[in-house]
């Protein structure tokens, strides 16, 4: 499997966000949403994209994990540690090494055990609030 960055086409991410089963945004949404966002992320199996992230925020102080969906049939089997590790280090790779930056997301209940894997701490924590989360139409 290969992981490529900034290579996700609107089209890829549709079939992708879809194959977890959410309902998919428009394309023109999503491609206002690529156009915005400060990296992609994408495994192929072969040719076939089998995964995918997107990471938005302000590139200094706060980075957000969205729209991370793998291919039922590769879940479990090293993709979404792919796509973690190639985020975590895209960001290493782009921010002064003495900075310290938040990396948040909100989680699917299903994925809580596999973000706490990966070093990311449940909200509400001992120390601060809880993750918050609002639907605009």
């Amino acid at each position: 499997m290969k992981i490529e960055i900034n290579k996700l086409t609107p089209k890829m991410f549709l079939e992708l966000y879809t194959s977890v089963g959410w309902e998919p945004p428009c394309v023109e949404q999503v491609e206002k949403a690529l156009e915005n966002t400060i990296a992609t992320f994408t495994v192929n199996d072969e040719e076939k994209a089998v995964g995918m992230v997107r990471l938005i925020g302000d590139g200094s102080m706060s980075f957000y994990i969205k729209d991370f969906a793998v291919v039922p049939s590769y879940q479990f089997k090293g993709v979404g540690s792919l796509l973690i590790d190639a985020l975590e280090k895209y960001i290493r790779d782009n921010i002064p090494s003495e900075w310290a930056v938040s990396l948040e997301l909100i989680s699917t209940k299903e994925a809580v055990a596999f973000y706490k894997k990966k070093g990311f701490e449940e909200r509400p924590c001992d120390w601060d609030g809880p993750g918050m989360f609002k639907m605009i139409r």
